[in-house]
Protein backbone atom coordinates (compact mmCIF):
# COMPACT_ATOMS: atom_id res chain seq x y z
CA UNK A 1 0.00 0.00 0.00
CA UNK A 2 1.52 3.60 -1.05
CA UNK A 3 1.89 6.03 2.39
CA UNK A 4 -0.36 8.73 1.78
CA UNK A 5 1.40 11.85 3.10
CA UNK A 6 -2.28 13.55 4.42
CA UNK A 7 -1.88 10.52 7.18
CA UNK A 8 -0.03 12.32 9.26
CA UNK A 9 -2.02 15.63 9.00
CA UNK A 10 -4.87 13.87 9.55
CA UNK A 11 -3.81 12.50 12.71
CA UNK A 12 -2.81 15.35 14.26
CA UNK A 13 -6.19 17.13 13.26
CA UNK A 14 -8.27 14.62 14.99
CA UNK A 15 -5.63 14.75 18.27
CA UNK A 16 -6.84 18.33 18.65
CA UNK A 17 -10.38 18.34 17.13
CA UNK A 18 -13.50 16.72 17.90
CA UNK A 19 -14.04 15.95 14.14
CA UNK A 20 -12.56 15.89 11.04
CA UNK A 21 -13.64 15.84 7.26
CA UNK A 22 -11.33 14.19 4.50
CA UNK A 23 -12.52 15.64 1.25
CA UNK A 24 -11.51 15.35 -1.96
CA UNK A 25 -12.66 13.52 -5.41
CA UNK A 26 -14.22 10.46 -5.68
CA UNK A 27 -11.71 7.56 -5.99
CA UNK A 28 -8.86 9.48 -4.93
CA UNK A 29 -8.18 7.01 -1.99
CA UNK A 30 -10.37 8.60 1.28
CA UNK A 31 -11.69 5.52 2.14
CA UNK A 32 -8.67 3.54 1.81
CA UNK A 33 -6.87 5.97 4.21
CA UNK A 34 -9.62 6.23 6.71
CA UNK A 35 -9.42 2.79 6.97
CA UNK A 36 -6.02 2.66 8.48
CA UNK A 37 -7.49 4.84 11.31
CA UNK A 38 -8.98 1.87 12.92
CA UNK A 39 -12.30 3.20 13.69
CA UNK A 40 -16.20 2.07 13.42
CA UNK A 41 -16.76 2.76 9.59
CA UNK A 42 -20.72 3.47 7.92
CA UNK A 43 -20.80 4.06 4.31
CA UNK A 44 -24.06 6.83 4.24
CA UNK A 45 -24.65 6.30 0.66
CA UNK A 46 -25.83 2.72 1.88
CA UNK A 47 -29.31 2.20 3.44
CA UNK A 48 -28.20 -0.34 5.54
CA UNK A 49 -25.01 1.31 6.90
CA UNK A 50 -27.39 4.51 7.78
CA UNK A 51 -29.52 1.89 9.83
CA UNK A 52 -26.79 0.28 11.49
CA UNK A 53 -25.39 4.28 12.46
CA UNK A 54 -28.87 5.25 13.53
CA UNK A 55 -29.29 2.09 15.92
CA UNK A 56 -25.77 2.51 17.21
CA UNK A 57 -26.05 6.51 17.64
CA UNK A 58 -26.38 7.02 21.11
CA UNK A 59 -23.04 3.92 22.21
CA UNK A 60 -21.27 5.62 19.43
CA UNK A 61 -21.74 9.24 21.01
CA UNK A 62 -21.28 8.26 24.26
CA UNK A 63 -17.78 5.70 23.28
CA UNK A 64 -14.60 6.64 22.48
CA UNK A 65 -13.65 4.88 19.74
CA UNK A 66 -13.13 6.86 16.34
CA UNK A 67 -16.38 6.75 14.25
CA UNK A 68 -16.09 7.15 10.19
CA UNK A 69 -18.82 8.25 8.37
CA UNK A 70 -18.14 8.12 4.62
CA UNK A 71 -19.96 9.95 2.05
CA UNK A 72 -21.16 12.05 4.45
CA UNK A 73 -23.15 14.34 2.30
CA UNK A 74 -25.48 11.71 1.38
CA UNK A 75 -27.29 11.66 4.66
CA UNK A 76 -27.85 15.62 5.86
CA UNK A 77 -29.59 14.69 8.88
CA UNK A 78 -25.95 13.27 10.63
CA UNK A 79 -24.83 16.48 10.69
CA UNK A 80 -27.32 17.59 13.49
CA UNK A 81 -26.49 14.63 15.49
CA UNK A 82 -22.68 15.26 15.34
CA UNK A 83 -23.22 19.08 16.23
CA UNK A 84 -25.52 17.74 19.29
CA UNK A 85 -22.65 15.00 20.05
CA UNK A 86 -20.05 17.52 20.25
CA UNK A 87 -21.18 20.42 21.80
CA UNK A 88 -22.38 17.82 24.54
CA UNK A 89 -18.48 17.11 25.25
CA UNK A 90 -16.33 20.20 23.04
CA UNK A 91 -12.92 19.50 24.65
CA UNK A 92 -12.72 15.49 23.88
CA UNK A 93 -10.90 15.29 20.87
CA UNK A 94 -10.97 12.36 17.65
CA UNK A 95 -14.45 11.43 17.48
CA UNK A 96 -15.47 11.45 14.24
CA UNK A 97 -13.72 11.32 10.73
CA UNK A 98 -16.08 12.52 7.95
CA UNK A 99 -15.25 11.62 4.70
CA UNK A 100 -16.73 13.39 1.59
CA UNK A 101 -16.58 13.97 -2.26
CA UNK A 102 -17.70 17.57 -2.32
CA UNK A 103 -16.01 20.88 -0.83
CA UNK A 104 -17.76 22.55 1.89
CA UNK A 105 -19.60 24.67 -0.32
CA UNK A 106 -21.73 21.97 -1.84
CA UNK A 107 -21.92 20.39 0.95
CA UNK A 108 -23.51 23.41 2.64
CA UNK A 109 -24.40 21.32 6.55
CA UNK A 110 -20.69 21.35 7.26
CA UNK A 111 -20.71 25.08 6.84
CA UNK A 112 -24.23 25.19 8.75
CA UNK A 113 -24.11 22.98 11.33
CA UNK A 114 -20.11 22.21 12.31
CA UNK A 115 -18.38 25.50 11.59
CA UNK A 116 -16.04 25.61 14.35
CA UNK A 117 -16.61 22.21 15.43
CA UNK A 118 -13.83 19.98 12.74
CA UNK A 119 -10.84 20.54 10.44
CA UNK A 120 -11.05 19.89 7.10
CA UNK A 121 -8.39 17.88 5.10
CA UNK A 122 -8.36 17.80 1.57
CA UNK A 123 -7.04 14.77 -0.32
CA UNK A 124 -6.04 14.68 -3.51
CA UNK A 125 -4.84 12.01 -6.19
CA UNK A 126 -1.75 10.29 -5.26
CA UNK A 127 0.80 12.83 -5.71
CA UNK A 128 4.58 12.61 -7.23
CA UNK A 129 6.15 12.71 -3.67
CA UNK A 130 3.65 9.71 -2.99
CA UNK A 131 4.19 7.54 -6.07
CA UNK A 132 8.14 8.34 -6.06
CA UNK A 133 9.69 10.60 -8.23
CA UNK A 134 10.91 8.02 -10.83
CA UNK A 135 7.27 7.97 -11.96
CA UNK A 136 7.00 11.07 -12.99
CA UNK A 137 5.55 10.57 -16.52
CA UNK A 138 3.81 7.45 -15.73
CA UNK A 139 2.11 10.09 -13.10
CA UNK A 140 1.88 12.69 -15.59
CA UNK A 141 0.22 10.71 -18.47
CA UNK A 142 -2.24 8.42 -16.55
CA UNK A 143 -2.55 11.21 -13.37
CA UNK A 144 -3.15 10.04 -9.57
CA UNK A 145 -6.09 7.88 -8.88
CA UNK A 146 -5.20 4.91 -7.98
CA UNK A 147 -7.25 2.88 -10.00
CA UNK A 148 -7.04 5.11 -13.44
CA UNK A 149 -3.26 3.48 -14.12
CA UNK A 150 -0.83 4.68 -12.10
CA UNK A 151 -0.69 1.75 -9.88
CA UNK A 152 -1.86 -0.51 -13.45
CA UNK A 153 -1.47 0.74 -16.68
CA UNK A 154 -3.77 -1.38 -18.78
CA UNK A 155 -6.78 0.89 -17.22
CA UNK A 156 -6.09 3.92 -18.74
CA UNK A 157 -8.40 5.67 -20.49
CA UNK A 158 -10.92 3.59 -20.22
CA UNK A 159 -11.14 4.47 -16.10
CA UNK A 160 -10.67 7.85 -16.84
CA UNK A 161 -14.04 7.37 -19.60
CA UNK A 162 -16.04 5.60 -17.17
CA UNK A 163 -15.22 8.04 -14.24
CA UNK A 164 -16.24 11.07 -16.11
CA UNK A 165 -19.88 9.41 -17.52
CA UNK A 166 -20.61 7.99 -13.63
CA UNK A 167 -20.17 11.42 -12.65
CA UNK A 168 -22.19 13.32 -15.35
CA UNK A 169 -25.00 10.35 -15.21
CA UNK A 170 -25.21 9.91 -11.13
CA UNK A 171 -23.30 12.14 -8.76
CA UNK A 172 -23.13 15.48 -10.26
CA UNK A 173 -26.78 15.43 -10.59
CA UNK A 174 -26.94 14.18 -7.06
CA UNK A 175 -24.91 17.21 -5.85
CA UNK A 176 -27.16 19.66 -7.46
CA UNK A 177 -25.84 20.27 -10.65
CA UNK A 178 -29.26 21.02 -13.58
CA UNK A 179 -27.44 19.61 -16.13
CA UNK A 180 -28.40 16.54 -18.63
CA UNK A 181 -25.30 14.49 -19.03
CA UNK A 182 -24.88 14.74 -22.70
CA UNK A 183 -24.81 18.46 -21.67
CA UNK A 184 -22.41 17.83 -18.90
CA UNK A 185 -20.33 15.38 -21.26
CA UNK A 186 -19.53 18.11 -24.00
CA UNK A 187 -18.53 20.92 -21.18
CA UNK A 188 -16.39 18.49 -20.14
CA UNK A 189 -14.49 18.19 -23.87
CA UNK A 190 -14.84 22.21 -24.27
CA UNK A 191 -12.93 22.52 -20.79
CA UNK A 192 -10.29 19.81 -21.81
CA UNK A 193 -9.98 22.75 -25.05
CA UNK A 194 -9.59 25.25 -22.69
CA UNK A 195 -7.14 23.64 -19.99
CA UNK A 196 -4.25 26.54 -18.91
CA UNK A 197 -6.23 29.43 -20.98
CA UNK A 198 -7.93 32.35 -18.89
CA UNK A 199 -11.61 31.47 -18.48
CA UNK A 200 -14.31 33.01 -21.10
CA UNK A 201 -17.95 31.66 -19.74
CA UNK A 202 -19.32 33.64 -22.40
CA UNK A 203 -16.76 31.50 -25.03
CA UNK A 204 -18.09 28.36 -23.70
CA UNK A 205 -21.77 29.41 -23.01
CA UNK A 206 -22.28 30.15 -26.96
CA UNK A 207 -21.10 26.18 -28.08
CA UNK A 208 -23.13 25.10 -25.52
CA UNK A 209 -26.20 26.84 -26.33
CA UNK A 210 -26.35 28.51 -22.47
CA UNK A 211 -25.78 32.03 -20.83
CA UNK A 212 -22.28 33.20 -18.94
CA UNK A 213 -24.36 32.79 -15.88
CA UNK A 214 -25.53 29.32 -16.44
CA UNK A 215 -22.50 28.49 -17.57
CA UNK A 216 -20.90 29.85 -14.32
CA UNK A 217 -22.84 28.17 -12.41
CA UNK A 218 -22.24 24.25 -13.82
CA UNK A 219 -18.39 25.52 -13.09
CA UNK A 220 -19.30 25.86 -9.65
CA UNK A 221 -20.16 22.63 -9.33
CA UNK A 222 -17.19 20.63 -10.97
CA UNK A 223 -14.69 23.28 -9.32
CA UNK A 224 -16.79 22.07 -5.85
CA UNK A 225 -16.13 17.82 -7.45
CA UNK A 226 -12.82 18.88 -7.32
CA UNK A 227 -12.69 17.82 -11.12
CA UNK A 228 -11.58 21.56 -12.42
CA UNK A 229 -9.41 24.76 -10.57
CA UNK A 230 -10.09 27.95 -11.29
CA UNK A 231 -6.52 29.88 -10.60
CA UNK A 232 -7.42 33.11 -9.74
CA UNK A 233 -5.32 36.37 -10.84
CA UNK A 234 -2.58 37.98 -8.50
CA UNK A 235 -4.21 41.34 -6.54
CA UNK A 236 -1.75 43.89 -5.62
CA UNK A 237 -1.42 47.25 -5.53
CA UNK A 238 0.43 47.35 -8.76
CA UNK A 239 0.90 50.37 -11.39
CA UNK A 240 1.10 48.16 -14.04
CA UNK A 241 -2.48 47.01 -15.99
CA UNK A 242 -3.44 43.53 -14.07
CA UNK A 243 -5.82 40.53 -15.75
CA UNK A 244 -8.10 40.19 -13.57
CA UNK A 245 -9.46 36.62 -15.52
CA UNK A 246 -9.30 33.40 -13.48
CA UNK A 247 -7.17 30.66 -15.21
CA UNK A 248 -8.81 26.91 -15.84
CA UNK A 249 -6.89 23.81 -15.30
CA UNK A 250 -8.00 20.30 -14.99
CA UNK A 251 -6.77 19.25 -11.69
CA UNK A 252 -5.93 15.30 -12.35
CA UNK A 253 -3.49 15.17 -15.70
CA UNK A 254 -4.86 11.61 -16.69
CA UNK A 255 -8.57 13.05 -16.95
CA UNK A 256 -7.41 16.15 -19.38
CA UNK A 257 -5.45 13.21 -21.03
CA UNK A 258 -8.37 10.88 -21.42
CA UNK A 259 -10.96 13.48 -22.59
CA UNK A 260 -8.54 14.83 -25.58
CA UNK A 261 -7.87 10.80 -26.22
CA UNK A 262 -4.57 10.32 -25.49
CA UNK A 263 -2.98 7.25 -25.91
CA UNK A 264 0.48 6.51 -24.46
CA UNK A 265 3.44 9.10 -23.43
CA UNK A 266 4.60 9.39 -27.17
CA UNK A 267 1.18 10.39 -28.78
CA UNK A 268 1.29 13.20 -25.59
CA UNK A 269 4.05 14.57 -26.67
CA UNK A 270 3.40 15.47 -30.01
CA UNK A 271 0.20 16.99 -29.05
CA UNK A 272 0.20 20.69 -29.75
CA UNK A 273 -1.31 21.52 -26.32
CA UNK A 274 1.34 19.38 -24.19
CA UNK A 275 3.04 22.51 -22.46
CA UNK A 276 0.00 23.91 -20.98
CA UNK A 277 -0.47 19.64 -19.74
CA UNK A 278 2.88 20.06 -18.23
CA UNK A 279 1.87 23.44 -16.25
CA UNK A 280 -0.80 22.53 -14.67
CA UNK A 281 0.43 19.09 -14.13
CA UNK A 282 3.04 21.07 -12.27
CA UNK A 283 0.64 23.79 -10.59
CA UNK A 284 -1.34 20.94 -9.25
CA UNK A 285 1.93 19.19 -7.51
CA UNK A 286 3.58 22.20 -5.68
CA UNK A 287 -0.47 23.03 -4.47
CA UNK A 288 -1.21 19.70 -2.97
CA UNK A 289 2.25 19.49 -1.38
CA UNK A 290 1.42 22.22 0.33
CA UNK A 291 -2.31 20.77 0.91
CA UNK A 292 -0.41 17.22 2.45
CA UNK A 293 1.33 19.25 4.85
CA UNK A 294 -1.43 21.62 6.38
CA UNK A 295 0.33 24.78 5.45
CA UNK A 296 -1.81 28.00 4.91
CA UNK A 297 -1.53 29.54 1.57
CA UNK A 298 -2.87 30.82 -1.22
CA UNK A 299 -2.33 30.33 -4.69
CA UNK A 300 -2.49 32.42 -7.50
CA UNK A 301 -0.57 33.71 -11.15
CA UNK A 302 0.43 36.79 -12.02
CA UNK A 303 -0.10 39.08 -15.28
CA UNK A 304 0.53 42.46 -16.98
CA UNK A 305 -0.74 43.81 -20.27
CA UNK A 306 2.58 44.32 -21.01
CA UNK A 307 3.77 40.61 -21.47
CA UNK A 308 4.79 40.19 -17.43
CA UNK A 309 4.23 36.82 -16.25
CA UNK A 310 4.63 33.63 -13.30
CA UNK A 311 2.40 30.88 -14.10
CA UNK A 312 2.10 30.26 -10.17
CA UNK A 313 2.57 32.47 -7.38
CA UNK A 314 2.34 31.09 -3.59
CA UNK A 315 1.92 33.60 -1.00
CA UNK A 316 3.14 31.90 2.62
CA UNK A 317 3.20 32.91 5.76
CA UNK A 318 6.56 34.30 5.53
CA UNK A 319 7.18 34.32 1.93
CA UNK A 320 6.46 34.42 -1.32
CA UNK A 321 7.38 31.81 -4.10
CA UNK A 322 6.98 32.72 -7.96
CA UNK A 323 7.23 29.47 -10.01
CA UNK A 324 7.22 29.53 -13.92
CA UNK A 325 6.81 26.29 -15.83
CA UNK A 326 8.46 25.21 -19.01
CA UNK A 327 8.23 21.78 -20.84
CA UNK A 328 12.12 21.73 -21.83
CA UNK A 329 15.12 20.46 -20.73
CA UNK A 330 17.06 23.17 -21.47
CA UNK A 331 15.70 26.24 -20.17
CA UNK A 332 17.68 29.72 -21.74
CA UNK A 333 18.81 33.17 -19.92
CA UNK A 334 15.96 34.90 -20.96
CA UNK A 335 13.94 32.31 -19.24
CA UNK A 336 15.53 33.18 -16.09
CA UNK A 337 15.60 36.73 -16.79
CA UNK A 338 11.98 36.92 -17.25
CA UNK A 339 11.08 35.35 -14.37
CA UNK A 340 13.31 37.24 -12.30
CA UNK A 341 11.55 40.75 -13.53
CA UNK A 342 7.79 39.28 -13.31
CA UNK A 343 9.32 37.91 -9.61
CA UNK A 344 10.79 41.71 -8.29
CA UNK A 345 7.24 43.43 -9.21
CA UNK A 346 5.13 40.98 -7.20
CA UNK A 347 8.28 41.34 -4.05
CA UNK A 348 9.11 37.36 -4.61
CA UNK A 349 11.29 36.36 -2.65
CA UNK A 350 11.68 32.50 -3.96
CA UNK A 351 11.20 32.22 -7.59
CA UNK A 352 11.42 28.76 -9.35
CA UNK A 353 11.85 27.96 -12.92
CA UNK A 354 10.35 24.35 -13.12
CA UNK A 355 11.56 22.35 -16.37
CA UNK A 356 12.84 19.15 -17.56
CA UNK A 357 16.71 19.95 -16.87
CA UNK A 358 19.66 17.11 -15.93
CA UNK A 359 20.95 19.50 -12.89
CA UNK A 360 19.81 22.22 -11.04
CA UNK A 361 21.33 25.71 -10.95
CA UNK A 362 21.22 28.01 -8.25
CA UNK A 363 21.53 31.98 -8.07
CA UNK A 364 21.02 33.27 -5.06
CA UNK A 365 16.61 33.31 -4.50
CA UNK A 366 16.65 31.88 -8.02
CA UNK A 367 16.29 28.26 -8.84
CA UNK A 368 16.50 26.09 -12.21
CA UNK A 369 15.33 22.62 -11.81
CA UNK A 370 13.21 19.86 -12.12
CA UNK A 371 9.89 19.16 -10.54
CA UNK A 372 10.91 17.08 -7.90
CA UNK A 373 13.44 19.51 -6.31
CA UNK A 374 10.28 22.04 -5.99
CA UNK A 375 8.86 19.77 -4.27
CA UNK A 376 11.51 19.33 -2.20
CA UNK A 377 11.80 22.62 -1.51
CA UNK A 378 8.11 23.16 -0.54
CA UNK A 379 8.14 20.00 1.75
CA UNK A 380 10.98 21.69 3.52
CA UNK A 381 9.38 25.07 3.42
CA UNK A 382 12.43 26.47 2.51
Amino acid sequence: MIHRNASSLIRERLANWPAAAILGPRQSGKTTLAQTMKGRYFDLEQEPDRLKLDLAWPELAAGNQLVVLDEAQAWPPVFERLRAAIDADRKRAGRFLLLGSVSPRLMSQVSESLAGRLALIELSPLSLAEVGFDRLDDLWLHGGYPDGGILDGRHFPQWQRNYLELLAARDLPLWGLPARPQVTDRLFRMLSAVHGQLWNASRIGAGLGLTHPTVNSYLDYLAGAYLVRRLPPWHGNLSKRLTRTPKLYWRDSGLLHALHLVADLDDLLGRPWVGASWEGFVIEQAITTLLQTGAPFEASFFRTSDQHEIDLLLQLQKSCWAIEVKLTTQPSPSDATRLTRAAELVGADRRFLVTRTPEVITDGPLWSCRLEHLVEALQAGL
